[in-house]
């Protein structure tokens, strides 16, 4: 029986969980079987680059004219980081139905730099966007890797100064295979573990590998330890194959890995009719795969 102290108790570590980090496990639970879209995906399409459609107005797009929830953000196709703007945008994702779960951190700042000024705006500019992220009710951030490998003992005490930022408004910063990580199966595994597995989060995306040779053996590595999948085609043909690698084999391999989910389309194009129908085509082939395995 509950006495009015342990009422009180109850209710003091509820209120800590809504404001504690997200567990990872818990995102697999709340996204698992969910399907999505990368918002950079149609970035040639939104007003900030002359397109028809502004942000504010893609969840709406998104549900309406490709029934897929879950967006997955790219600071690149935002025209503001000011609180008014962010209103809308969350007033926006909540009212089409939608989830938005990401930040891709994608300015072009290097956290990495030998120069101490350098690296402070990189943060300044990081630090910023996680302040966005916590105001639309996102989970992860994802600050984005340069090309050229990085000296590990700063990329690492930066990315503990962004998980420390972070964590304490409730978010966790992701790892994403790009730049100096793509030719390496172990690169991100290796950077979780030099960070700490506890403290940061794996993104993966299925694109982001050198050839096919990494390709397959790097998400067989690390779609076991991802919170979220940016499921990546390149170009389409008219029947809708893929010649670039095989993306039936890449849900497999996240599949059997016991990766549920979120997996966040991405796929670009100037034409929009094009994109639509390619990303319709990701939208079936992938619950039609699930679908199979539930069978």
């Amino acid at each position: 029986m509950l006495t009015a102290r342990t009422r009180r108790d109850l209710l003091k570590i509820s209120a800590t969980a809504v404001l504690a980090p997200i567990a990872f496990a818990a995102d697999h639970n709340t996204l698992g079987r969910k399907l999505g879209v990368v918002s950079a995906s149609f970035g040639s399409h939104f007003s900030n680059k002359g397109g028809p459609m502004s942000l504010i107005d893609f969840p709406k797009f998104l549900r309406d004219e490709l029934d897929l929830e879950v967006i997955d953000f790219n600071s690149m196709n935002f025209d503001s980081f000011a609180p008014d703007y962010l209103d809308k945008l969350r007033t926006a994702v909540a009212d089409a139905g939608c989830i938005a779960t990401n930040l891709k951190m994608n300015q072009k700042v290097d956290m990495n730099s030998p120069k101490a000024e350098t690296r402070a705006e990189a943060m300044r500019v990081f630090k910023q966007s996680i302040d966005a992220a916590r105001h639309l009710g996102l989970r992860w951030v994802r600050p984005l890797p340069l090309s050229e490998r990085p000296d590990m003992d700063r990329h690492v005490a930066a990315y503990r100064e962004l998980i420390d930022y972070a964590s304490e408004r409730g978010i966790t910063v992701l790892i994403e295979n790009f730049g100096w990580m793509m030719d390496d199966p172990d690169s991100v595994i290796t950077l979780a573990d030099r960070i700490g597995r506890d403290k940061v989060g794996i993104g993966i995306d299925t694109g982001n590998w050198s050839d096919n040779e990494v390709r397959y053996p790097a998400l067989e590595k690390t779609l076991p330890l991802a919170v979220t999948c940016d499921f990546k085609a390149k170009a389409m043909t008219e029947d809708g194959e893929h010649p670039a690698y095989d993306l039936k084999r890449c849900f497999d391999i996240g599949w059997d890995a016991g990766f549920r989910g979120p997996w966040c389309f991405e796929h670009g194009g100037r034409d929009l009719k094009i994109l639509k129908r390619n990303m319709g085509r990701l939208r079936d082939s992938l619950r039609g795969w699930m679908a199979e395995r539930d069978a």
